[in-house]
């Protein structure tokens, strides 16, 4: 059985949140509860000053990030080797099956829009609990 494709133009605003795998809350957008999106989601992000994630994956979509305000860095890769750092203005690709774990270790709080390409937004997060000790509090 294949699912009907939206057929109407939807706008939504920010105001409900939810509370994300990651360890972070997110403002309910655009994804395939809200608008009936069959392939992509896009979300804010706001990380307060201190916020850290839980060491996590999207296993199976892509993400992509726009920093709107504040900063943050980003340890990432399979043993979260690599370390990032993002400043507004900044965009952040992450590729499917990439492991993350983003603090924002600034005195001031941190924005961000993210979309990925599952529609679902949570479905494919995968806690990667073994990585945690790896980055320091």
């Amino acid at each position: 059985m294949s699912e009907e494709m939206p057929t109407a133009c939807k706008k939504l605003r920010l105001g409900e949140t939810y509370q994300g795998k990651q360890g972070f809350s997110y403002f309910e957008g655009i994804a395939r509860e809200t608008t009936g999106a069959r392939g992509i989601c896009m979300h804010m992000l706001r990380i307060p000053p201190g916020g850290r994630a839980k060491a996590h994956m999207h296993a199976s979509h892509e993400t992509a990030i726009y920093v709107i305000e504040g900063s943050a860095i980003m340890y990432w890769g399979e043993r979260l080797e690599h370390l990032m750092e993002t400043n507004a203005g900044d965009l952040i690709y992450i590729p499917a099956g990439v492991p993350h774990l983003p603090i924002n270790n600034s005195a001031a709080e941190a924005v961000a829009i993210i979309a990925r390409t599952d529609p679902h937004e949570q479905e494919s997060v995968v806690l990667l609990p073994e990585l945690e000790a790896l980055v320091a509090r």
